[in-house]
Order: structure tokens, then sequence, then C-alpha cells
């Protein structure tokens, strides 16, 4: 739930990249941290514990406006994705406001994919939080892939596999390229900041 900071009039929300291990959570954040400097506010953190690393950083959205007279402010996190870590992960979502959920295209990472998925859903029902209402968005990374010779998914396969039931936006990417980083982190700001207004209509 995004916390309302009445002394600097900003609204702060969170948005987490969720998805198994080595999909290339890790290179989004990297390639948004470098390629949006300006609207990026002090360092990356990594916290490291156990062997794993969570990363994040504040991000400022330019021109997507405020709400109610408060500038927005976005924390971005990733989660690690490797399966021991399944606590830092729920950890992690604690007052979550949007998801994005990044699949690895690799033939090999199907079933991953499709672990990862049910994971999410499972721990943000612990918070109560239904996964068909959460601002989610989709992002089919290592599309540049199959330019190597490795075998990878098509993409209405990943649809069929992942997003079948949920119908949420998204977008083939290659987080080393940076094609479709943007798009993707773009439109998941959009549908959060469409899902907050609502909520603080609904709490007047």
């Amino acid at each position: 739930m995004a916390i309302l900071n009445l002394k600097k009039r900003q609204i702060e929300c969170k948005i987490v990249y969720y998805g198994p291990g080595r999909c290339g959570k890790t290179t989004n954040m990297e390639h948004i941290y470098k390629s949006y400097k300006k609207q990026v506010t002090g360092e990356m953190v990594s916290i490291d514990t156990e062997g794993d690393r969570t990363l994040f950083f504040d991000f400022l959205p330019m021109g997507l406006g405020e709400i109610k007279g408060f500038d927005v402010r976005v924390q971005v996190y990733t989660v690690p994705g490797q399966v021991q870590y399944r606590s830092t992960r729920k950890l992690v979502l604690k007052g979550v406001d949007g998801v994005i959920f990044v699949a690895d295209s690799l033939a090999v990472r199907r079933e991953k994919n499709m672990l990862s998925l049910k994971d999410l859903q499972h721990n943000l029902k612990e918070y109560g939080i239904n996964i068909f209402k959460i601002p989610l968005v989709m992002q089919h990374n290592k599309r540049d892939l199959a330019g190597e010779g490795l075998p990878i998914m098509a993409v209405e396969q990943m649809e069929r596999d992942l997003n079948r039931q949920l119908k949420v936006p998204s977008f083939p990417a290659s987080a080393i390229t940076g094609q479709g980083v943007g798009a993707t982190l773009k439109e998941c700001l959009k549908l959060t900041l469409i899902s907050l207004k609502k909520e603080m209509k609904l709490g007047q």
C-alpha cells in the first residue's frame, strides 16, 4: 500500500520485479538505473543476505503527473529468484503496489517461469492481495537470444503458459540491449497510478 508523506507532499509507492532465477530482473534494474539517471534519486542499494541479493532504488517518474497535488515517488525493487530465497521474496513483496513479472524466453526455463508465477500468486495471497487485481505487467525477456541460435520459446507459447488467465499487458524484451525495458516499466507505473487514484477516491 502506498505511503502518503504529507510533509513532503509525496505519495511513495513500491514496484517489484519478480521472476525465476537468472531471468534478467537485475539487468532490467541496471538498465533503468543507467538510462533514466535524471529520474533516479540516490544510489542503487544492494542488500546481501546469506548469499542472495535484493536491489532497490528511488525513482521519480517524470511526466506521469501528480495525484491530488502530491508528487509520486517510486521505490523499485528486485527480488532473488532462486527457490531457496522464498522468505526474502515474500518480505520484499510487503506493501507492493505494482509488479513486473520477468519471464525467461529460454525453452529450458519454461517450467521455472510457471513455478515462479505460482510463487508470486501464493505470496501475494498471504498479504491479502489478489494477483488478478494488483497492477501487473509481464515481460518476455531474452528475445535477443534467438539471434544467437539458442532455443527460445515463441511469445505465443509464453502467453499461453503465463498470461492466458491473467490477460495483463506484456512486452517482448531484451534487458541486455534495453529493448522493451522502458516500455514495461512505463506501463506498470501507469497502471499503478491508476490504481492509487482509485484507492484515494475510495478512501475519501
